[in-house]
């Protein structure tokens, strides 16, 4: 169940014109002990997440916010990677005289973008698969209504998330408007089933509508990070070296810096 609170009801004198913008990173963590396993994890992801399975995501969060698709491009790079961009907006689809459907609407102010960046390190066993995320929208429709579906749409031990609300738009009386829903924290908009698996916190300045959140996931459930048949059977103190080298490869990132003797 979602803790967001009540929505606003704003008569606005003309189209609401606040560009809403959530940019997120997700990080897919992975240990596989020879360079062999790293490159088969890379190959793996890369083709589970290509630009055909993007477009699909793509799809799916246009549906939730209820938002046109207007146009998509999609690119897979070699030796990896893919990217997907989208314009969206949330005219009413009608049928032209041709017989031809067309779309109305702000097609240059909204927008969704999704790229890949698989990599690995061959030091400390690591490969991480990065998802970058942008859903920009303006008017009625809201790119946190997708959050949920995103981050359950990518394996996601890392995930770092800023939202904003930017420029204004006028009600019947003249007066600005500078956001027109309700928000404390990117929290608001995640399930508690969610958050409950990761620990998350905030760097919020609510006065000017920009949002920060960080969530790191607290169990490391071994075999579900291991990849490449050779890290089938582990002594006990491997186990605790690899658990422990993930752990490090995700606090760097949450935290955003190198540790001293990290590994």
């Amino acid at each position: 169940m979602f803790k967001r609170v009540r929505g606003r009801k704003i008569k606005l004198e003309g189209f609401n014109n606040l560009t809403k913008t959530l940019s997120f990173n997700i990080y897919d963590i992975c240990y596989a002990r020879s360079e062999e396993s790293q490159i088969d994890y890379l190959e793996y992801v890369d083709e589970e997440y290509n630009s055909r399975r993007l477009n699909q995501i793509v799809e799916e969060v246009c549906r939730i916010i209820d938002a046109r698709l207007v146009h998509i491009s999609n690119q897979d790079y070699e030796p990896r990677g893919a990217s997907v961009v989208a314009l969206i907006n949330e005219g009413e689809s009608f049928m032209d005289k041709a017989g031809h459907k067309a779309v109305t609407g702000h097609l240059d102010k909204s927008h969704i973008s999704i790229h890949t960046y698989p990599e690995h390190d061959t030091g400390s066993e690591i490969a991480t698969f990065r998802v970058d995320i942008d859903v920009s929208t303006c008017g009625m429709i809201s790119p946190l209504n997708a959050l949920h579906h995103l981050i359950g749409s990518f394996d996601s031990d890392v995930v770092l998330m800023d939202y904003r609300v930017r420029g204004f738009t006028r009600d019947t009386k003249g007066h600005k408007v500078f956001i027109d829903h309700d928000i404390t924290s990117i929290q608001d908009y995640i399930s508690d089933d969610v958050l409950s698996d990761y620990l998350a916190y905030d760097i919020n300045i609510i006065s000017d509508n920009i949002f920060h959140t960080k969530m790191m996931i607290k169990e490391i459930k071994l075999k579900n990070y291991l990849f490449g048949t050779e890290d089938e059977e582990l002594s006990p103190q491997e186990k605790r070296r690899i658990r422990k080298s993930l752990k490090m490869e995700m606090q760097e990132i949450f935290e955003c810096q190198n540790f001293m003797g990290g590994r």
